[in-house]
């Protein structure tokens, strides 16, 4: 008989041995080898200094060797959970194509401060509006330039120096345009 170490079985120990092995990401790694000096008799100070790892990750893994839940070594994934369900992004892509005052908001263009506040309503789930902006930008959806240009009358955009100022609701007649002409200086 081998010699058996403090926690793990001798099927575990050679199973976490044999994943060591193979290409693994470093955090993967680190839960091993942590496992493993556990096993061997390491204290959790020695297994922090040795690994360059936080007292918490190494109490943690220590504990699951102790409990005999090592072959749980890669089911705890990493990183922060992924909340952003594909339905939301669905979602969001529906919500980019409509017209904001379809859900009775009084401006006609998204931006990414209400979309955020809407999904949050509709999901109960809080993105940030930078987050919104890489979202949208991963479907492919960003695009504020041009999208920003092809809302322009086409009159205001060929003359350069008028700007045209629309949709004003305090002015009495809908119909009325105010017109600025901008006077360029020279130097």
């Amino acid at each position: 008989m081998e010699n058996q170490g403090l926690y793990l079985t001798e099927f575990q120990s050679k199973l976490l041995l044999k994943r060591l092995q193979s290409d693994l990401r470093l955090e993967y790694r680190r839960r091993i080898e942590i496992m493993l000096l556990a096993d061997a008799g390491k204290s959790q100070t020695e297994i922090c200094e040795s690994l360059k790892c936080s007292a918490e990750t190494a109490r943690y893994w220590i504990h699951v060797a102790q409990s005999g839940q090592a072959h749980l070594w890669d089911s705890r994934p990493m990183g922060r959970p992924k909340k952003v369900t594909p339905e939301y992004l669905h979602r969001l892509a529906e919500l980019v194509q409509s017209n904001p005052k379809e859900y009775g908001y009084p401006f006609r263009r998204w931006t990414a401060p209400w979309l955020s506040k809407h999904m949050a309503k509709e999901f109960g789930l809080e993105v940030s509006d930078r987050h919104i902006h890489r979202l949208l930008k991963q479907m492919g959806l960003s695009n504020p330039r041009s999208s920003n240009l092809s809302n322009q009358p086409s009159d205001t955009a060929a003359a350069g120096s008028t700007i045209t100022i629309r949709d004003l609701q305090a002015v009495p007649n809908p119909n009325f345009l105010w017109s600025l002409n901008l006077i360029q200086s020279r130097r």
